[in-house]
Order: C-alpha cells, then structure tokens, then sequence
C-alpha cells in the first residue's frame, strides 16, 4: 500500500508523544522539580518518553572511557615518598605523534651540573587545536598523560585561557582513580603497582647508600685537583733513564765510557735504510704502481 510506512511512522511518533506525557503523569510532574533529587529515576532503564536535563544544574554521567583535553598524572600531594613528583619524563614522544601538534615540551637541567633531567620544565598544550584522539595518552610509556573529562572549557579569552601549561595540566594520581576507576585498576595490575616504574626500580634496589645520595655537583676544591692531574698528564715527560744490563758483553759500538745502547755506526744507519726502501719498493711493485 503507498504511504503505509509513512502512516506507521506517524503513528510511532505520536505513541511516543503520548508516552512522554503520561510519564509524567505517573510521576506527578515531580521529573522536574527542584525540590525532589530524582535525576537518577529519570534516566533510569524504566524511565519512558522524552525527559531533558537540566543544565548546568543536572550533568550526564561521563563514560570512563570518554576522552576531551589530556592532563599530567603527578603523585598524590600526600606521597610519603614522592609529593607531587611528575610521571612525565619529558621524553617527547606524546608531542611527536600528536596528529595537530598542539603539545610543546621543555626539559628541565640541572643547574649544577648542567645535564638533562627526566621531568619536564613546561608543558603546553593549546586546547583549541587539540582533537581529544588521545594518542598521546596511549602512547606514553610511563602512563603520564590521560584523557581528562571535564569539557566545560568555554571562556572569552583564548590566548590566555585556552593554553594550559603544566601547573593546570598536572593532577594528582587519585584524581584519575576518581573519573576512570576500572581503568586505573587494570593499568595499575598491568605496571605492576600503583606507584611509576621509577618508583618501582628504587623500591627494588633498596635504600641508597651514603656515596649514592651524596651531591653530583663537584666542589671548587674537586675542580681544582682535576684540573691539576690533568695538566700533570698533558705535561711532557723526562726521557727514561738507560737501564744497565749486568755482565752485558761490550761490543765495538758502546766500549767507549759512557755510550748509549741505541748508539750505532754510520754505515749501519746507511743498511738499515736501504733496507726499508727496499721494503717500499717490494710493496709499491705488488700493489702494481
């Protein structure tokens, strides 16, 4: 028959309409007041027809796996070990596979010695080129960078408040048990504790010794001797002084008094080169020159 799937359609559109308003009937009209918390009843598996949340003042429960702006896992602020020591090492690959490249890093050195250091100085990552993929979380070996949920990021600023940098990029650890709890039981069996795997290495290695936790910068005085064996090494040496060979038989190149046992004749010098022209000209004749 024409235009029976069009009937059907109105009329599954018109039971839905009627649904709607004999559920709140049933409810009466208490979906929607203020005074009553019954959020929960209306999104409900027996909840019927159409229902609208309130926001800003009702919000939908966000999925674990539900992913906006990423953040930087640091340890709880009450760690008895680490206080807020980053998970990030600076290592760079979340920046490197970044598909907007939205993600800026600077390592941190050490100002006395001057090498490189396994946390990040700053982090940036500008939100408005930010395309929520979530590589960057997958990616990173250390789990140090999630997938936030908290999308309520609207302002009328976005040079300044649309780039995070690392103070509100970092959350502690406890918070990402908050938002993905399943998620941060698994990855935790998977690392093997709750703790960073650097955490875990020292746990393993034991307590430092006193040499080991002594400061890496050298002092003035340490500089100051390096510098003295090392002129001493640069320094030319004395040629060694000739060792006498006891009972050596006296020959006629060294029966003068006081002769040198390197000390030989004029035509022995002369043999001794025509000799090694001799070898020069035996290998020039091989390679065929």
């Amino acid at each position: 028959m024409t235009g029976s799937g069009f009937i059907k359609g109105m009329l599954l559109t018109l039971r839905h309409f009627i649904q709607t308003y004999l559920d709140d009937l049933r409810y009466g009209f208490k979906k929607y007041s203020p005074a009553v918390d019954n959020f929960n009843e209306r999104q409900g598996t027996r909840a019927e027809g159409a229902f609208t949340v309130q926001y800003p003042e009702e919000k939908l429960a966000m999925p674990e796996r539900f992913r906006f702006i990423p953040f930087l896992v640091v340890e709880d602020y009450d760690h008895p070990d680490r206080p807020g020591k980053d998970w990030c090492t600076s290592c760079g690959i979340c920046a490197k596979v970044c598909p907007p490249q939205c993600i800026w890093i600077v390592r941190s050195n050490d100002p006395a010695t001057g090498r490189p250091v396994p946390e990040p100085e700053a982090f940036f990552i500008d939100i408005d080129i930010c395309m929520n993929c979530g590589f960057c979380a997958e990616y990173c070996p250390f789990d140090a960078i999630k997938m936030d949920h908290d999308y309520e990021l609207a302002s009328y600023d976005r040079t300044t408040n649309h780039i995070f940098d690392k103070p509100k990029l970092s959350k502690e650890l406890k918070y990402w048990k908050t938002i993905a709890p399943t998620r941060a039981v698994a990855e935790a069996q998977a690392r093997g504790g709750w703790d960073h795997k650097d955490a875990q290495k020292e746990a393993r290695r034991g307590p430092k010794k006193a040499e080991e936790v002594a400061p890496t910068a050298p002092s003035a005085a340490t500089r100051e001797e390096v510098r003295a064996r090392k002129a001493e090494a640069d320094a030319p040496k004395p040629a060694p002084a000739p060792t006498a060979v006891a009972e050596a038989p006296k020959s006629a190149s060294n029966t003068a008094e006081g002769a040198k046992p390197w000390t030989e004749s004029e035509d022995e010098k002369e043999k001794r080169k025509a000799a090694a022209l001799a070898r020069k000209a035996a290998r020039a004749a091989k390679r065929g020159e």
